[in-house]
């Protein structure tokens, strides 16, 4: 986007320029008019290569800028009266540019350029060096504010866009990440797994009797009970894990293992921190956690595969609920949660067939 826009600057301003070519008396006579025609095609030469590629750098961009202030100098130096025909405010290209695109110094040093070339190029169009300060003061001052504003502008924008996609990604009441922070971590988990030569586990974790505890005591305690458990379980997964929230009790864990032992392992330590946690008031709460792996293979769809997944996963957790809660159970074959999901013990995880 930003090379496509300073592509689309720079072709502006030098089809704008150039109808001074076509005006008599505008541009001084002699080698001026050459330099003036030159200087125009040479901002299209520039345009090209950006329009084309589509890529543009932070030092490119501020080589851009400072080419901007260079080209109106030149230009307000071929007119014949820059006060009348090369107005400074030429350079709000360049100040929207360096406003927008650049940060820090880059912008500080286009701030400090400004009022050096619009004294440059209005310098003899005054008799009086007063007259000349009044109208750099104004000129550059206006272009410079004009930078400022925008910049703060953007500042502002790209907060808000940070903030809003942070919330986007997480859940408001836990902290902990929600379906589309899972799905986004799919693809890191999918291709550490190939390149480690890894399995892919999915748990998911479903509070026990969390209906009834919100009955008795409140959706305050129950919400309480969602953070206390969502904190222990946050200090208690392994730094690469994914650890989101589903829904409602539910919440689920993505991450790697070498075998299935090792995935029951981090299921039990998770079943225990859920079982060890407790509110304020006094809450405790079990979790059954169903436990699905695979073997990511080439070409599989991320987002696809972790959906199969935490179906498997899923089954697997009302395994772990109709043998008596507070368990963990793995599943032998992925099934919709809808379907009928038979009796099953403790036992190894095993693979999503």
């Amino acid at each position: 986007m930003a090379a496509l826009t300073v592509a689309v600057l720079l072709v502006s301003g030098a089809a704008m320029g150039s109808v001074n070519l076509l005006v008599d008396g505008v541009i001084r006579p002699g080698a001026s008019r050459w330099v003036y025609a030159a200087t125009m095609a040479l901002l299209v030469a520039i345009a090209i290569p950006l329009a084309v590629r589509r890529r543009i750098g932070r030092w490119t961009t501020l080589a851009l800028v400072l080419t901007g202030d260079l080209v109106y100098l030149v230009v307000a130096l071929s007119i014949a009266d820059p006060v009348l025909y090369a107005t400074p405010l030429m350079m709000l290209f360049a100040a929207f540019v360096a406003a927008w695109f650049l940060d820090g110094w880059m912008l500080g040093l286009h701030l400090v350029v400004t009022p050096v070339v619009v004294g440059a190029a209005l310098w003899g169009s005054y008799d009086n060096t007063s007259g000349l300060l009044v109208q750099v003061c104004v000129n550059a001052g206006v272009l410079d504010l004009a930078s400022a504003g925008v910049f703060v502008l953007r500042r502002r924008i790209e907060r808000l866009l940070a903030s809003t996609q942070q919330l986007s990604l997480r859940d408001p009441l836990t902290g902990l990440g929600n379906r589309r922070h899972l799905e986004e971590q799919a693809d890191r988990v999918w291709r550490q797994a190939r390149r480690d030569g890894a399995r892919v586990v999915a748990m998911v974790l479903d509070l026990d009797h969390f209906k009834q505890l919100n009955d008795a005591h409140g959706h305050a305690a129950g919400d309480a009970v969602l953070c206390t458990v969502a904190d222990a379980l946050a200090a208690t997964v392994r730094p690469t894990d994914v650890l989101a929230r589903l829904g409602g009790e539910e919440l689920a864990v993505l991450g790697m293992v070498g075998d299935p032992v090792e995935a029951n392992r981090l299921a039990e330590r998770l079943r225990r921190a859920v079982a060890a946690a407790r509110t304020d008031a006094g809450h405790v709460v079990t979790a059954s956690i169903g436990i699905a792996l695979v073997r990511p293979a080439e070409g599989e769809e991320p987002r696809d595969g972790l959906w199969r997944l935490l179906d498997g996963a899923d089954a697997a957790m009302y395994e772990a609920k109709q043998a008596g809660r507070d368990r963990v159970a793995a599943v032998l074959t992925a099934r919709p949660r809808s379907a009928p999901v038979p009796d099953a013990g403790d036992g190894e995880a095993s693979e999503v067939a």
